[in-house]
């Protein structure tokens, strides 16, 4: 129990930072390279950290990097579809290699990630609640670099950041959602407007004025919201 007290005191200060840091990002990107960042600050022995995930497309990319050999060495785990980061993220589990010119588990990717230099590596998955989002890991030149201790401080700081990255997607998303209901708002006040416009100029009633709108965006070859702005404009200029 004593052991574990300094891991936890050393981990407080950087759990606090982490928090404070990535609470105010605004993007899930600027989270990554914060989360990237502070994990080789945080492991020992660590000369470069980064994130893997899943892009838009479904394919594994490296999200973040603190390091470009970092990205190399990853892009080396996708090419040939094995590493420990791949593990890592599917079996969910923390995984360790001491020496990548001595490791036998994946022949293809062991012997090209030690030629870029890399010798030990450490990836832990990051699991918020049932979802697998990806893996951390950190990087070292030297063999034989990281221990026990550096297995519990990763897979503690692994699974903070990846509660405190869902929650900064979350709040993207939202906002994504918001900014979406946000502009469809004014797109509705700016018919209604339009079709204000149309009523009075032409005479007609509500739903003629809409036909009318609707029209001129079909043969203008227009969004109604782009047709109904420009209604709009043309009024202001003619009171003008």
């Amino acid at each position: 129990m004593d052991t574990e007290l300094p891991l936890a005191d050393e981990l407080a200060a950087v759990f606090a930072r982490m928090s404070g840091l990535l609470l105010s990002t605004e993007t899930v990107h600027t989270a990554l390279e914060l989360i990237s960042a502070l994990a080789k600050e945080a492991i020992p022995g660590a000369d470069g950290a980064g994130v893997t995930l899943l892009d838009e497309h479904g394919d594994r990319v490296t999200a973040a990097a603190s390091d470009p050999l970092v990205s190399r060495v990853d892009v080396l785990q996708y090419e040939h579809d094995e590493g420990p980061c791949l593990a890592a993220w599917e079996q969910r589990t923390l995984v360790r290699v001491d020496d990548l010119a001595r490791d036998r588990r994946w022949p293809r990717w062991a012997p090209a990630a030690a030629a870029t230099g890399m010798r030990a590596v450490l990836s832990a998955p990051l699991v918020a609640g049932e979802e697998g989002l990806g893996a951390l890991k950190v990087y070292s030149r030297l063999p034989g670099a990281y221990g026990d201790r550096e297995e519990h401080l990763l897979t503690m700081f692994a699974a903070h950041a990846a509660v405190l990255l869902a929650n900064v997607r979350s709040y993207e998303d939202a906002r994504r959602v918001s900014d979406a209901l946000r502009d469809s708002m004014r797109g509705r006040d700016l018919v209604n407007i339009a079709k204000g416009v149309l009523m009075g100029r032409e005479g007609v009633d509500e739903r003629t004025a809409f036909l009318l709108l609707t029209r001129t965006a079909r043969e203008q070859g227009r969004p109604l919201r782009e047709a109904a702005h420009s209604v709009a404009r043309t009024t202001v200029r003619r009171r003008r």
